[in-house]
C-alpha cells in the first residue's frame, strides 16, 4: 500500500507559508477592534455606512471605513454598491451573547494584556517560568480573581474556546451510571450541564472559587438544570465535596505544576470511594507527536499559568503519585480525550 501523494502544487511557497504565520497578530487586532467597537451589535439590525456607524462608535468615518472594507475582505461584513454593511454567517457570530461566544473570547486572548504575556514565550523558553506573571506581576488566576470582569470573560473564553468539545464528551462515556457528578473547577457549569442533558439520570456539583461561580447560575437557569446541579464555592487546593461518583476535572490539570496536580488529584482521592471514577477531560498529546492542537495549547500552559499538556504515558506517571492508576483514555470525535482513573 502506497502513501498518498499530497498535492502542494496550489499551496504559497514556503517563505510566504512562514510570512503568513508571522502577520496572524494583524488579523487577531483586526477582530478585536471589531469585537471591542461592537460593530456586530450595531449592525444586528440591518445594513449601515461608515458614517453612521462612526457616530454609534465615536470613531472617524474614514478610517472606520477602512477597517470595515477589511472585515468585508476577511468574510465577516458584506459591503453592497451603496458602501452599507452588513453581518455575514462569521459576522452573526460575533454579536455580544452569540452561540460560541466568539466576542468573549476574542476581547480576551487578543487583548493587551494577553499579548503582552504571551509575547514573553522566548523568556518562558529560556528561563521554564510563566510570561504572564512577568508581565502581570503575579500568577495568571491570581490577577484574573482581583479583576472580576476579565475573570467572567475568561470562564467564556473558555466556553468559546473549548465549546465543541462538550457535547462530543458527553457522548463518548456513559456517564449515565453515575447518581452524582462533581464537576470540580468546573467555572460556569458549561461541560457539567451538556453531560446532564445528555443523561437524564444524574445530577450533578459544580465546585469552584466563588468568584468563578458568580456567572454559573444564569447558565445553569437558561439550560434548564437548576434542579439537578448544586453549586458548592471553594478551592480544589483546599478540599473537593465528597459524596461523587465520578469526578470531573476538565482542563484543570494542565493548568498546574506537578506538585499542584497532585495536591489537587489527592484531594479527590480523599473523598472517592473505591468504585468511583477519576475523569480528566484533556488534550492527550500523541506519541508519534503526529500534529495536534495539544502542541500550540502547551506552549500556552508554558507562558500562562506555568502547566503543560501530557502524554498518556505522562498522564499514567502523574496519576500514579497521586495514588491512581489509569484506566485508559477515550477519544471523543474532538481535539480531547477522556482519561479514566480510579484509586489504586
Amino acid at each position: 500500500m502506497h502513501a498518498k501523494k499530497i498535492n502542494t502544487a496550489d499551496a504559497p511557497p514556503p517563505h510566504m507559508q512562514l510570512i503568513e504565520m508571522a502577520r496572524g497578530h494583524w488579523m487577531s487586532r483586526i477582530a478585536y477592534v471589531a469585537a471591542e467597537l461592537g460593530l456586530a451589535d450595531h449592525l444586528a439590525e440591518g445594513p449601515r455606512n461608515a458614517t453612521e456607524l462612526a457616530a454609534a462608535t465615536a470613531t472617524h468615518a474614514p478610517s472606520l471605513y477602512r477597517l470595515l472594507r477589511a472585515l468585508a475582505g476577511l468574510g465577516i461584513l458584506a459591503e453592497n454598491d451603496r458602501h452599507e454593511f452588513s453581518l455575514t454567517p462569521i459576522g452573526e457570530a460575533l454579536r455580544t451573547g452569540a452561540p460560541g461566544s466568539a466576542r468573549a473570547t476574542i476581547l480576551t486572548i487578543a487583548s493587551d494584556w494577553w499579548l503582552s504575556g504571551f509575547g514573553q514565550l522566548r523568556y518562558s523558553v529560556e528561563t521554564g517560568k510563566s510570561g504572564f506573571e512577568k508581565t502581570l506581576g503575579m500568577p495568571l488566576f491570581d490577577w484574573l480573581a482581583q479583576n472580576p470582569d476579565q475573570a467572567s470573560l475568561f470562564s467564556e473564553t473558555m466556553v468559546g474556546v473549548h465549546g465543541m468539545e462538550p457535547a462530543a464528551v458527553a457522548g463518548s462515556y456513559d456517564f449515565s451510571r453515575f447518581s452524582t457528578i462533581v464537576d470540580v473547577g468546573g467555572a460556569t457549569g458549561h461541560l457539567l450541564t451538556t453531560i446532564l442533558r445528555h443523561h437524564p439520570e444524574p445530577r450533578g456539583i459544580l465546585y469552584d472559587l466563588p468568584h468563578v461561580v458568580r456567572d454559573a447560575p444564569r447558565l445553569i437557569e437558561a439550560c434548564g438544570m437548576s434542579a439537578r446541579v448544586s453549586i458548592e464555592k471553594g478551592s480544589f487546593f483546599d478540599r473537593v465535596p465528597n459524596g461523587g461518583d465520578a469526578y470531573l476535572l476538565s482542563h484543570i490539570i494542565h493548568d498546574w505544576s506537578e506538585d499542584q496536580c497532585i495536591a489537587i488529584l489527592r484531594h479527590c482521592r480523599q473523598v472517592m470511594r473505591a468504585d468511583s471514577r477519576l475523569l480528566l477531560i484533556e488534550m492527550v498529546l500523541p506519541d508519534d507527536n503526529a500534529p495536534h492542537p495539544g502542541q500550540i495549547l502547551d506552549l500556552m500552559m508554558l507562558v500562562g499559568p506555568s502547566g503543560q499538556e501530557r502524554t498518556e504515558a505522562e498522564y499514567r506517571a502523574l496519576l500514579g503519585k497521586a495514588g491512581f492508576q489509569l484506566n485508559g483514555v477515550i477519544p471523543t470525535g474532538s481535539p480531547v480525550s477522556i482519561v479514566e482513573a480510579v484509586m489504586l
